[in-house]
């Protein structure tokens, strides 16, 4: 069963198209990263997949059920982008009333507790935390069920580098399992091998949805390729190439993706002039940037 199928979906508000006919599907144990820029849909989105938003027009359907039905709710986890807990509580008795809530084990929120690497604070009370352990609360309860789909905005927000890696383990192992991941970010750069595939909204639109690879086909930005030469060959690496020369050695060259094997053809034939070649295919972060412009000018 498809973990969510959103058909031609759209949200008004009054002379306001928040979303426009937008149409998604995500499969179990899929990783697809939205992105977009502020005002662009994405809450708005997500907050109709919840079942807290009721569409204009268009269909929703999570795991087969309606957004916000019994079903939907059982099946599926949120981490919304700032997560507000009760104070007085620990983190062991806020993780305690959530399972509760969800019919799950008390002892499951325990071991989520150990997971989001809490359990050594799981007794203080959540005022006491900073932002980064009160995040950890947050993607805790989200992981009771466990859920078959889970939607995560801007889950790394406050989190440290090790944190942020462990985050992602986690969001590996739900994949493995089975888990749709939805995964709402700015940090463009933490998701290039995270995910298995990039939706981009601009102003209420979807204008971009496929692999990283598929993306960068369909974009065709240019390459960039850094030659490392000798201290006695850079000049011949210079003149033979042109480029940019950068740091006395190196020489920063771009070009269409059609010309990339020409290119390291005639660096090659240079030989021992050159030590090293580095290349770069167009980021995520220029991606986005893009398909984002492509939407804002019309194409």
């Amino acid at each position: 069963m498809t973990a969510l199928q959103i058909n031609t979906l759209s949200k008004t508000y009054g002379e306001v198209r928040a979303v426009r006919a937008v149409s998604l599907a995500l499969q179990p144990g899929e990783r697809l990263a939205l992105l977009g820029h502020n005002g662009a849909g994405k809450t708005t989105l997500i907050r109709m997949i919840l079942g807290l938003t009721t569409p204009t027009s268009g269909e929703i359907q999570v795991l087969g059920a309606a957004p916000g039905s019994a079903k939907a709710r059982a099946a599926v986890g949120y981490l919304p982008e700032s997560a507000a807990f009760n104070g007085v509580l620990s983190g062991r008795e806020q993780l305690h009333h959530f399972a509760r809530l969800k019919g799950a084990p008390v002892k499951s929120a325990d071991d989520l507790l150990d997971r989001v690497g809490l359990s050594a604070a799981a007794d203080r009370r959540i005022r006491t935390y900073s932002k980064g352990m009160r995040q950890r609360v947050g993607l805790a309860q989200a992981l009771i069920g466990p859920p078959e789909l889970i939607l995560l905005d801007e889950p790394t927000s406050g989190l440290d580098p090790i944190s942020r890696h462990e985050f992602y383990d986690i969001v590996d192992d739900l994949s493995h399992a089975g888990t749709a991941v939805l995964l709402s970010s700015h940090a463009l750069t933490e998701l290039e091998s995270r995910t298995d595939r990039i939706a981009i909204m601009s102003k209420g639109s979807l204008v971009a949805n496929d692999s990283l690879d598929a993306l960068r086909d369909a974009a065709a930005l240019s390459i960039r390729l850094n030659v490392t030469a000798t201290p006695d060959g850079a000049d011949r690496v210079s003149n033979a190439l042109g480029g940019t020369r950068i740091n006395g050695q190196s020489v920063l060259l771009e070009c269409m993706p059609e010309q990339k094997m020409p290119l390291l053809g005639q660096i090659m034939a240079l030989g021992a002039d050159v030590t090293d070649v580095a290349v770069a295919s167009a980021s995520l972060e220029e991606l986005y940037r893009h398909y984002s412009a492509s939407q804002a000018e019309g194409r």
